[in-house]
């Protein structure tokens, strides 16, 4: 099959992922400045949501480049990195809302770990395809991700805002393709 039809419905579904995800925020009742600071920790959760929902979008890029053909389970590896990225802006606003709350900023790392194991599940399923993809780099860099999601998750238990911490970190970390 041909990969720009799933490159472009990705695109599609990353935009309106976005585009959720700055609907969810709203404005302060007053003109006030104090009010817009007790926004902040919904501000930077977004901010985050929204560096990681590029970056997907970059490395889903730099995927699908070195890809020549997409079969029937690729599409549906590919939906399922979507279905998890469509759950970003909820987890966003939840722990935007509370992120000093263990649960939902526990959630928002699963969530995250998800992602993470949807995109290698889709990387893997291209790999049958074209073996150039993905390098032993790339499946390392994977795994150590996704072994630092479920790290987050538990920190978010004990102490959130270092569970918060690593979700920030990790997106440092996969900021470059």
């Amino acid at each position: 099959m041909n990969k720009n039809r799933t490159e472009a419905f990705s695109d599609g579904v990353i935009a309106i992922i976005i585009t959720i995800m700055v609907l969810e925020l709203t404005p302060p009742a007053t003109p006030r400045l104090e009010e817009l600071g007790e926004l902040a920790p919904l501000l930077a959760r977004y901010l985050l949501s929204f560096v990681y929902v590029g970056i997907y979008w970059v490395n889903h890029h730099a995927l699908m480049a070195r890809v020549r053909g997409i079969d029937g389970a690729a599409l549906w590896a590919n939906l399922h990195l979507l279905f998890w990225m469509s759950l970003i802006p909820y987890v966003t606003a939840w722990a935007g809302e509370y992120p000093m709350a263990p649960v939902p900023v526990a959630l928002y790392g699963v969530i995250l770990m998800m992602c993470a194991l949807s995109f290698m599940l889709l990387s893997w399923r291209l790999d049958v395809a074209d073996a150039r993809i993905p390098s032993g780099e790339e499946r390392r860099k994977n795994g150590v991700s996704v072994l630092l999601y479920a790290v987050a998750v538990g920190l978010s238990f004990v102490y959130p805002p270092l569970g918060a911490a690593v979700h920030a970190g990790l997106a440092l970390f996969w900021i470059r393709p």
